[in-house]
């Protein structure tokens, strides 16, 4: 388990003169931010740092384990109240500052960047040269390459190109004690060292902090277009299996929940949205094909393309992120596949599934504790879990807010202990407290 820590107390003040890095105050939308974040909200801390060099961040970390100042370290904010609460910090350490692009591989399709670069701001340098990022997370014009590994949230994507970590070719980090540490490289075969990128991906700023991330890119498709699919819930996770099994190549395939069908615009049943890109006639054969075989099963379909496409997945990325509502708690929970149309008919908030690979999305309006187990019991019937990403402090502090955590606890405390051992890097935040 990792080591107690007895903390000095931080203010600009006693910050090192010698340090480059400037110590901010937080502003209030900020402060509250982090507030969500703890487990004591009212011991927030009220300032915050942006290294602007590598160096600059080994040094403040040097600094902080001297003081013993725990720190949350952080890109954008947008996914900061994420996860378990942490215990109360000292400072907010973000990567903001550290937003360039090291280097472009054009030829080879990889990508280094330093972990404060927007996603927004790297898929526009990429758009010239027909290049992409295939990772498209919640709040993605906000998000931070740094802050998407960091969370592990890849987005719809994922069913064509995989998750974050098959993304990741290599990544630096500065350790607890401001020493800068690397894995992986930045060519797709690489197959030295331990294979730290995926042990980092979804640690919740726990382990260290992420600094540069190399990326494998893939080409930019030249035609997208969306179909939709509803009808009866028996016929329409028929026609699911049937896509598990066939030779059809979606870069999104997602199984929606009634509600989240009805905040589409698409009606009122459950509901299938299938994407493909591509070539335009390659496309157009795909999509001509998920119609013939919704039309054996009797399913309604109904295309989307250039401007309405668009429109259609703004809609999605809005009411996931809960704007224009009233839902406030945000989910993460994973199934067996075969098992989502039955999930998400009975699923009383908006949520959906990936088709191939059973992980899903769900935001709750109302949601105590008793319906928190209801649906974890629901989703470990069907061999899953449920794990609660944003919700109140308060709710927070009497939920398990990671669900099962199986036999693994044990060994993440050992990695925890070995990675941060002075239990520097938010505390609290991840599975076990640690």
């Amino acid at each position: 388990m990792p080591m107690a820590v007895v903390s000095l107390p931080f203010s600009p003040q006693n910050f090192p003169h010698s340090s480059s890095c400037s110590v901010q105050d937080l502003p209030p939308h900020q402060q509250m931010a982090i507030a969500q974040a703890l487990a004591e909200p009212e011991h927030a801390p009220s300032h915050w740092v942006a290294p602007e060099s590598q160096q600059e961040l080994q040094c403040l970390l040097s600094e902080c384990d001297r003081n013993n100042w725990p720190v949350i370290p952080c890109g954008n904010q947008s996914k900061l109240a994420w996860g378990g609460l942490a215990k109360p910090v000292q400072l907010l350490v973000s990567s903001a500052g550290l937003n360039r692009i090291v280097d472009h591989a054009v030829a080879d399709l990889t990508v280094t960047v330093e972990a404060g670069v927007k996603l927004k701001d790297l898929q526009a340098i990429l758009q010239p040269h027909q290049q992409f990022l295939p990772l498209n997370p919640l709040y993605h014009d906000q998000a931070t390459v740094g802050g998407i590994m960091a969370t592990g949230c890849a987005g719809p994507w994922q069913q064509r190109y995989g998750g974050v970590r098959d993304l990741v070719l290599g990544f630096s980090f500065v350790r607890w004690d401001g020493q800068l540490a690397k894995a992986g490289g930045r060519v797709v075969k690489n197959v030295a060292g331990y294979d730290l990128m995926k042990l980092f991906v979804g640690s919740y700023g726990t382990l260290g902090f992420i600094s540069q991330i190399t990326f494998r890119l893939y080409p930019l498709p030249s035609h997208s277009q969306t179909v939709f699919l509803t009808g009866d819930t028996n016929q329409l996770a028929k026609l699911s299996q049937a896509l598990r099994r066939s030779g059809l190549a979606p870069t999104a395939a997602l199984i929606c929940s009634p509600a989240l069908v009805q905040a589409l615009n698409l009606g009122e049943e459950l509901g299938l949205l299938v994407r493909f890109q591509n070539l335009e006639p390659v496309v157009q054969a795909q999509i001509d094909e998920v119609k013939k075989l919704a039309q054996t099963l009797t399913l309604a379909s109904q295309s989307f393309d250039n401007q309405a496409e668009s429109e259609l997945w703004q809609r999605w990325e809005n009411a996931m992120a809960g704007q224009g509502t009233t839902e406030t708690i945000l989910c993460k929970f994973g199934l067996l596949p075969a098992k989502a149309a039955d999930f998400l008919q009975q699923l009383p908030g908006l949520g959906h599934v990936q088709l191939g690979n059973g992980i899903g999305w769900v935001r709750f309006g109302q949601l105590d504790r008793e319906k928190l187990n209801q649906q974890r019991q629901i989703c470990q019937n069907y061999g899953g879990y449920v794990t609660v990403l944003e919700a109140s402090p308060e709710c927070k502090k009497h939920w398990d807010v990671w669900g099962q955590s199986g036999h693994g606890l044990a060994m993440m405390g050992r990695l925890k202990n070995q990675f941060d051992p002075h239990n520097t890097f938010s505390p609290g935040r991840f599975v076990g407290g640690f």
